[in-house]
């Protein structure tokens, strides 16, 4: 927590942020161990602003997306968060126990190791707009157990929720303690420029590479959790209906705008038909009515039209699309977009290339699980895996052929709620972890500490000069070791 040489070609900082930024800092000097009641204690107030101000950050985020679903709300934020701290206060006391480590040899008797995990201080957060309180939320239950404090940068995305979050925080933590931000004019860059303890970014790959950069000017670790291309796979021994349904619901969640969500899909040769009809028959059912409030809006106009431009590119080199709700007109207007499913791709098209992040199902078929593995690992390495099989064997291949953030079988989406798994990307789709025990450690300082006892071996038979007794008895110990 040591100020760190400023970088003058930087950007001009905010008065606001550097203020917090000494605040908190200032607080964890003062305070620098927060006990297992403390930390119990803030845990418990994030559930509480969450309880207490449901109804007002459910509205606040469906008023940012212009339709968000109640349900999807509550389950992919509200209940996936609050099982998450729950889960910190069960197990905080086990984790804050310091570990005990074997002693080298030379160093007996008498001496002791343990590693003491230790907060870090002041943790910058910056949140993605899909997620919203997941994304800031989830971290906070990891920072807080850590015993940090937290400044927290929503996204220009998700103004009416900052905008709650930064009045209604107050009434349960001091500044001191955490912060929400918003964003607009440029502040990104400059809160991504702040001399943390740690940095946690949530985002695209472009910005994340700049987040990561801006870090770099004070030695700022940080966890990136990315994105990217995330497929799955229909084993041939896998019931399709069942593949079909998983898949969809999972693609159709928050109309597709989850960083972990399926990109896209391989199914096996000749399966087309019935995967298609299998999607047609699902979303009649699921979304009889795409404006009824159960169906997620687009974001914003720039997405929606990034979208509706992906399709019209694939269709003008030859794909074949399948729109899943022929029979709708969703209300273009409120950026609401009816799914679609894509065939017969090729390497150039947009969808071929970029994370889709909408509600847009590019379709392969393959012939063997090698030409799956083949595809998938001459691109990017996804944030997520998902094989559709009932067969170990083929289990077994896919994960250890496909390297991945992490892997669902024969489920999309849901490695991510398991608060015992840690959350994290590889290469291109992020580095680092947190969730649970990993969020704790990623948010601590595993701290070595060595204490010598009353006497010192070390000092007793390795002294100079070295010729004669201390050289024999290294020769000693090496052919020992050998």
């Amino acid at each position: 927590m040591n100020a760190r040489t400023p970088d003058f070609d930087a950007l001009a900082i905010p008065a606001e942020f550097q203020q917090c930024l000494d605040q908190q800092r200032a607080a964890c000097l003062a305070h620098p161990e927060p006990t297992h009641a403390q930390r119990v204690a803030d845990l418990k107030q994030l559930a509480a602003l969450l309880k207490d101000n449901r109804a007002a950050l459910v509205e606040a985020i469906c008023r940012d997306y212009g339709n968000r679903s109640e349900f999807e709300t509550l389950f992919g934020e509200f209940f996936v968060v609050l099982e998450a701290i729950k889960d910190s206060i069960r197990n905080l006391k086990k984790w804050m126990k310091p570990q005990r480590r074997h002693i080298d040899v030379l160093l007996y008797p008498g001496a002791s190791n343990r590693v003491i995990p230790q907060p870090l201080g002041v943790v910058g957060v910056i949140v993605p707009w899909n997620f919203p309180i997941n994304l800031s939320f989830s971290p906070l239950a990891a920072i807080f157990a850590a015993g940090n404090r937290a400044m927290v940068k929503m996204s220009e995305n998700s103004q009416h929720l900052a905008e709650l979050l930064m009045r209604i925080s107050p009434s349960y933590f001091p500044e001191s303690k955490l912060r929400f931000f918003s964003d607009g004019g440029g502040r990104g860059p400059a809160f991504s420029s702040l001399p943390f303890d740690h940095l946690l970014f949530t985002g695209s790959g472009a910005t994340g590479r700049a987040v990561m950069a801006n870090a770099a000017r004070n030695l700022v670790p940080v966890t990136l959790e990315l994105g990217g291309k995330a497929p799955a796979v229909v084993g041939p021994d896998f019931p399709m209906k069942t593949a079909a349904e998983r898949i969809m619901w999972a693609k159709m969640f928050n109309a597709g705008q989850i960083c972990t969500n399926i990109d896209y899909v391989f199914i096996p040769e000749g399966k087309r038909e019935e995967f298609t009809g299998h999607c047609l028959r699902l979303i009649a059912q699921r979304y009889p009515d795409l404006d009824n409030g159960d169906y997620t809006a687009i974001i914003d106009q720039r997405s929606y039209d990034r979208l509706q431009a992906a399709l019209d590119d694939a269709r003008a080199k030859g794909a074949t699309i399948v729109n899943l709700a022929p029979s709708q007109q969703p209300d273009a207007s409120r950026r609401i977009m009816a799914p679609h499913l894509v065939f017969d791709l090729s390497d150039d098209m947009v969808l071929s290339q970029r994370e889709i992040f909408g509600p847009i199902m590019p379709v392969r078929t393959y012939a063997s699980r090698e030409d799956v593995a083949r595809y998938v690992n001459g691109q990017d390495r996804p944030l997520a895996f998902y094989p559709f099989t009932n067969d170990k064997d083929l289990q077994r291949y896919y994960v250890s052929h496909v390297m991945s953030g992490g892997v669902s079988i024969n489920e999309g989406l849901l490695h991510l709620a398991q608060h015992d798994l840690p959350f994290g990307g590889v290469g291109p789709s992020g580095m680092g972890h947190y969730h649970s025990r990993e969020g704790f450690i990623t948010f601590s300082k595993l701290r070595p500490v060595f204490r010598q006892g009353p006497l010192s071996g070390i000092q007793m038979f390795f002294q100079p000069p070295y010729a004669g007794r201390a050289m024999r008895l290294m020769n000693l110990l090496i052919r020992l070791k050998t």
